[in-house]
């Protein structure tokens, strides 16, 4: 099978790390700090997990707290899949899953700075992406957290989440972003590229998903394949063309799903979540199962309804 091919993008997204604005979350923020301005009278939670969907903010969130808190980014102890590593203890970010020996390597590195004083923080991007033994590694120290610490863990789908974990965590569910959140991102990192109210309904709330959309030229792709699933003279060579452009780029796989809420199918919707689950499981070309499902969307349009 030839490597797939990425389209090089001509906009850059800082990592949350480097990330300092954020749009959103102020309830979020704001009950963080009044926990935080209290803390000497009041004890405040140790674990704070910051729940919602996918590029809205969450981790940016997290590290706007770390550095209020600590000041310093080189001293917080991450657990992230880029920071992720193999049994060996060696760098292992190609990884889907953050190991056990990720998460016992950062413990036994802030239980070695126990001495310094002050606050230490540990962030955890993202918890529902821990294997089984990572999170139960991380359930041991919640258990009895340390003096000082302050946990934050992202969370994508809480329900992933340990029952254990989450009863042991203060949990802060984020909203997805309003459309004029939206805009005021899209402004400041693209304030020359152009942004359709289409792209930005895609997004569902999540700057991130629209930064992947950017790009990958998602938007673009996708006004092809509506473009190309409305015509009625469409080949199944055209079909096949957009299922081409669509493969190389697993982010954006979901326009597929996008194109179904669009002409409102929703019976062929599971079946579509599962070809695109099954896209990344077997080794197989991905055009041929984008394609199919592209092909499954037209022949639904073309299908006369019942009277």
């Amino acid at each position: 099978m030839a490597p797939r091919k990425s389209v090089k993008s001509p906009f850059s997204f800082p990592a949350p790390i480097d990330n300092d604005m954020l749009v959103g979350h102020g309830d979020v923020l704001k009950n963080f700090m009044s926990a935080w301005n209290m803390r000497d009278t009041h004890p405040m939670h140790p674990v704070w997990m910051l729940c919602g969907p996918r590029g809205i903010g969450k981790a940016t969130l997290a590290y706007k707290i770390a550095k209020m808190v600590y000041g310093n980014v080189g001293d917080f102890f991450i657990i992230d899949l880029a920071h992720n590593l193999d049994t060996n203890g060696n760098p292992y970010p190609s990884g889907k899953s953050i190991s056990v020996k990720t998460v016992t390597t950062v413990i036994e590195k802030m239980q070695l700075s126990a001495m310094s004083g002050g606050w230490r923080v540990i962030i955890i991007d993202a918890v529902d992406e821990l294997t089984t033994s990572a999170s139960n590694a991380l359930l041991k120290m919640l258990e009895e957290p340390p003096a000082n610490v302050l946990f934050l863990l992202v969370v994508h789908k809480l329900a992933n989440v340990l029952p254990t974990i989450r009863s042991r965590a203060r949990v802060e569910k984020m909203r997805p972003l309003t459309i004029n959140e939206l805009r005021e991102l899209c402004a400041h990192f693209m304030p020359d590229a152009p942004v359709s109210d289409e792209t930005l309904r895609l997004a569902n709330g999540s700057f991130g998903k629209i930064a992947n959309i950017k790009t990958s030229g998602a938007d673009e792709i996708y006004e092809n394949l509506i473009e190309t699933l409305e015509n009625p003279h469409t080949t199944s060579s055209d079909l096949m063309t957009i299922a081409k452009q669509i493969a190389p780029e697993p982010a954006i796989y979901g326009i597929l799903l996008d194109a179904i809420a669009h002409f409102g199918l929703a019976e062929i919707y599971p079946t579509a979540t599962i070809g695109i689950a099954d896209i990344e499981r077997v080794h197989l070309e991905p055009e041929i199962g984008i394609f199919k499902i592209i092909n499954d969307i037209k022949k639904c349009l073309q299908t006369p309804t019942a009277i």
